[in-house]
C-alpha cells in the first residue's frame, strides 16, 4: 500500500482502545447488547465532511453528479454526505447538477456474509447516462457485494463511477477491492449503529458500536 493510500482514511488498529458504553448515550433497550463503542457518531461526522469536501474537490464539475445510495445500511451515511455536498455545491465557485438515485442488494444474514448477492429492488437507473456516479455504502466487507453493482451499472454507461464507504474491514476474506472513498478501515469486528445493522436491529443507534454475543443471539435471524 503506498503512502498516498495509507494517508486517505483513518485506521482503527486491531488492538485499539474502545469507548465504553455507560460514557455514551446508547438506547435502553440496546444497553446491554453492546460490547463497545467504537466510532462516536461527532467522529463520524466530522470525518463525513472532509470525504464531502474530498469528493467536491475531485469531481469533473462539466458533468452531472448522481449520487447512488446503497439501501438500507447506507441512507444515514448517504443523506449526510451528500448533504454536505449539497452545501459545497451551492457555496463554492464551481458547482455541477446534483440528482439522487437509490439501490438495494441484501447479502448478510445474522452476522456472516453468505457470499451470493440478492439485488431487492432498483429504480429505471438509465437515467445515469453519462453522469459522474457516486455510489455511496456503509460498509465494505468482502467486497463482492460492491463488485456486483459496479457491474450491474456499466450497462448504463455512465461517464465515471466513484465508491465512497463509511467503513471497510480488514479481512481475508477480501477479494482485493478498495472503494476510491473510504472514510475508516476497522478490525473484522461485526459492527452496528449509525443505520448499520443486524438484522434490521440496530439502525436506531447513533454510534458506531460493536455488538456482545448476548445481542447477536437475542437478535439472530428465526430459522
Amino acid at each position: 500500500m503506498s503512502k498516498m493510500e495509507k494517508e486517505s482514511f483513518i485506521k482503527i488498529p486491531d488492538n485499539y482502545t474502545s469507548y465504553p458504553v455507560d460514557k455514551f448515550c446508547i438506547p435502553k433497550h440496546y444497553e446491554d447488547d453492546i460490547e463497545s463503542i467504537v466510532i462516536p457518531n461527532g467522529l463520524v461526522h466530522d470525518r463525513i465532511e472532509r470525504l464531502a469536501r474530498d469528493i467536491f474537490e475531485n469531481l469533473d464539475h462539466s458533468k452531472p453528479l448522481a449520487c447512488l445510495c446503497v439501501l438500507k445500511g447506507g441512507y444515514q451515511f448517504f443523506s449526510d454526505l451528500q448533504t454536505r455536498i449539497q452545501n459545497l455545491n451551492a457555496n463554492s465557485n464551481k458547482s455541477c447538477q446534483m440528482s439522487l438515485d437509490f439501490i438495494r442488494l441484501k447479502s448478510y444474514e445474522d452476522d456472516r456474509s453468505t457470499g451470493t448477492v440478492r439485488v431487492i429492488g432498483s429504480d429505471d437507473l438509465s437515467s445515469l447516462a453519462g453522469k459522474n456516479v457516486l455510489i455511496v455504502e456503509d460498509l465494505i466487507d468482502t467486497g463482492r457485494t460492491m463488485q456486483k453493482l459496479l457491474n450491474h451499472l456499466a450497462q448504463f454507461n455512465p461517464f465515471s463511477v466513484n465508491v465512497c464507504t463509511l467503513l471497510v474491514k480488514r479481512t481475508t476474506r477480501s477479494i482485493g477491492y478498495r472503494p476510491d472513498y473510504v472514510g475508516f478501515e476497522i478490525p473484522d469486528r461485526f459492527v452496528v449503529g449509525y443505520a448499520v445493522d443486524y438484522n434490521e436491529y440496530f439502525r436506531d443507534l447513533k454510534h458506531i458500536c460493536i455488538i456482545n454475543d448476548k445481542g447477536k443471539k437475542k437478535y439472530a435471524m428465526k430459522k
